[in-house]
Formats: structure tokens, C-alpha cells, sequence
């Protein structure tokens, strides 16, 4: 089974991410010259800062005393300060965990938690069009772009595409989520929108992966007390907790939802989430980053959008060789959204052509897809 690349194993030598990176860094190197560091907290850093040459260095909303920050300036380097009253970091290194987005969901429930207050500042600032709180957006989301890349590199990712209406309880929900498990018990790092139904059906497979079918079953029980993120997203996500505190070594993968649609909540189990403000952004490095192919499973007018997204580059050839899609139940995609007759008709006589195919059962997924990928 994959585990997640480590991250500061692959990530670029001149960014510096953790407060452990820029001890070993300064007292390896003596020098922080050219170095970008992003989102650590240097307060307690000053004398090192003073004693380390900055030249040409690059602070990104690094908290540091006046004096430090005095004397990086005058070496150089730039310093761009923290910016005060905002419910997220736009400089943040690291991608987000289920634990960072759902703090204080115990105390206060799912509205005092940071991630409804950053959707609540995008939904205040997007009213405004400030032009300040547009460009944190995009920094923050470039940020998780930059992150999101280095947690991935080395990584064989396949996307699991679906809708959030898929509710815990359901047999279509338990098939989700058993392909999740399935994938990541290949070596496959699974990837979702990040968000509940289907999307967190697979995130979780791939987090019971380490277990036994007995915890995946005692988890779907569990989680069926709240089969969806309505009327209440703190009893929806409240049953994840308690999954994951049961079971709290579960297995890795990645989950990219968006403030966009900020009404529907970001599921627990994904280990990592890239979260964005941008759905566009969101979309697009979703599906740019399922190098080993994409399973498609029934879905409305977003998995629709998502399969002609990933169709038109693997069309064109535009990301390189086309990658594996897999659309999940014949009926849905043939006469109730019929995607397939089209897919086919665009695919035919191109390479893509080898590389689409439609199965009737959920089961049926991972052969198909190893199997395009050939």
C-alpha cells in the first residue's frame, strides 16, 4: 500500500515550510540567503535572525520581532508581514488537515470552526469586490497549489469523481468506498473534490485501508446516523470524528474542495485537503494531477463538467499521453445523463480511444482502470 511522499522529502530545497526546517537550514547552512520561508512563526527566532546573513531571502507572513525584521530589511531580503483579522493564512506552506478545518467543531459547533469563517469572510469580501481581499484569495490558493505539488511528487494519483448528494447508509455510498479502499491497497494515492457523498465515500476507503473489513463496516454503521451534511453539517461531521478517534491511523490521500460552494463542507477523512477559493483553480488541478486515470461514478452537472474537463486535455493531448477514464453504471451515463455516447463519439479514432471505458458495477472500476493504464 502507498504511503504519502514525504513531505520534506520532496519539497523545494530553498522553501522553508516548518520551524524544524529553518533550525536545521541555519545551523547547516548559516545563511538563509535566497531561501523562501512561508508562514513560520520567528518570534522566538530573533537571535538567529540577527546572526544569520538574509540577502535576496523572501519572508512570507512570518510573525518576527520589530528588531529582526528591522535588520532582514536592511540585508536585503523582503519581508511580507502577517496579515491581522483573517480566519485563514494566504501564505500558509502546508496543505490543511480534517483537524485544522474542523477546530473548535466540539465547542462550538461546525459555525465557529475556520473553515466556515473563511467561507464567511469570501462570501463578505466577494460582495465588497475588494481588491485587497481578491488578491489574498489568489495568494492563498497559489500557496495551496505550491503545497499540494510537493505532497504529490512521486506520487501515482487516481481521482474518484461523484456527487455530493450519494448518501451514508446506501449501498451506492458503501461501493464508493470500498473502490477507495481498493485503490489505495494498489499503491494509488486516491484524490476526490474533497467533499461529502461520493467524494468522501472513497476518502474514506482509503483511510480504512490499513484495517480489517470489520472497521470498514463498523464505520459505515456509525456514519449512517448522519447520512447527509443537512440539516446539520456538525452531526454530519461529528460522526467522522468519532470514526476517525476509533480508528485514528487511518491511510492517506487528498482531497481538493472549494469555498466556492462553501455551503457543502469538506470531508474528514482525506488526510490532506488543498482548499481553495478559486473553483475554477480548484477544478482544473484536481483534474491535472490524476496521472493514473480518473473513476467516474454517478454524478449530476459537476461530474458531468469534470469528465468533459478531463476529456478536452486528454483530447488534444495537450498534458501529454491521455490518462484512464472510467465511468461507473451504464444506465446513468448512457440514458439518464447520456455522457458516454459523446465521450466515445470524441474519443474515436484518437489515442484517447484506448484509454475511456464504461462498466456496469462499482467492482468492475479498478480492473478497468489498470487495465486502460497499460
Amino acid at each position: 500500500m502507498q504511503t504519502m511522499p514525504a513531505h520534506a522529502a520532496h519539497h523545494d530545497d530553498h522553501e522553508i515550510e516548518t520551524i524544524e526546517e529553518f533550525d536545521a537550514i541555519v545551523s547547516a547552512r548559516g545563511t538563509l540567503s535566497g531561501f523562501r520561508v512561508q508562514a513560520v512563526d520567528l518570534t522566538d527566532r530573533t537571535r538567529e535572525l540577527l546572526a544569520t546573513g538574509t540577502a535576496g531571502a523572501v519572508f512570507l507572513g512570518c510573525p518576527m520581532r520589530e528588531e529582526a525584521a528591522a535588520k532582514i530589511r536592511a540585508d536585503g531580503a523582503l519581508v511580507f508581514p502577517p496579515v491581522p483579522g483573517l480566519p485563514f493564512d494566504p501564505y500558509r506552506g502546508l496543505l490543511y488537515s480534517p483537524d485544522e478545518l474542523f477546530a473548535s467543531l466540539s465547542d462550538g459547533g461546525y459555525e465557529a470552526t475556520p473553515d466556515a469563517l473563511a467561507y464567511a469572510w469570501f462570501q463578505r469580501t466577494k460582495a465588497d469586490r475588494d481588491v485587497h481581499a481578491s488578491m489574498l484569495r489568489a495568494i492563498h490558493d497559489d500557496s495551496v497549489s505550491d503545497a499540494l505539488d510537493e505532497l504529490l511528487s512521486g506520487a501515482r494519483v487516481v481521482g474518484v469523481m461523484g456527487g455530493h448528494a450519494m448518501a451514508r447508509g446506501t449501498e451506492a455510498y458503501e461501493g464508493a468506498a470500498r473502490l477507495g479502499r481498493t485503490l489505495a491497497r494498489s499503491g494509488l494515492t486516491v484524490a476526490t473534490g474533497g467533499g461529502p457523498g461520493a467524494m468522501e465515500a472513497a476518502n474514506l476507503g482509503a483511510y480504512s485501508a490499513p484495517y480489517d473489513d470489520g472497521m470498514l463496516a463498523e464505520s459505515l454503521r456509525l456514519l449512517a446516523k448522519a447520512p447527509k451534511f443537512t440539516p446539520s453539517i456538525t452531526e454530519w461531521a461529528g460522526a467522522a470524528f468519532e470514526v476517525r478517534t476509533r480508528w485514528p491511523k487511518g491511510g492517506a490521500s487528498v482531497g481538493i474542495p472549494t469555498w466556492f460552494y462553501g455551503h457543502e463542507p469538506p470531508n474528514p477523512f482525506a488526510s490532506h485537503i488543498a482548499k481553495y477559493f478559486a473553483n475554477a483553480t480548484r477544478e482544473d488541478g484536481l483534474l491535472a494531477r490524476c496521472d493514473s486515470g480518473i473513476v467516474f461514478l454517478p454524478g449530476a452537472a459537476g461530474t458531468v463538467q469534470e469528465i468533459f474537463d478531463n476529456a478536452t486535455p486528454n483530447y488534444y493531448e495537450s498534458r501529454g499521453e491521455p490518462t484512464p477514464m472510467v465511468l461507473v453504471d451504464r444506465v446513468h451515463w448512457t440514458e439518464t445523463l447520456p455522457t458516454w455516447p459523446l465521450l466515445r463519439s470524441l474519443a474515436r479514432g484518437r489515442s484517447m480511444e484506448a484509454r475511456i471505458a464504461l462498466v456496469d458495477r462499482i467492482e468492475e472500476a479498478p480492473e478497468a482502470l489498470a487495465r486502460l493504464g497499460e
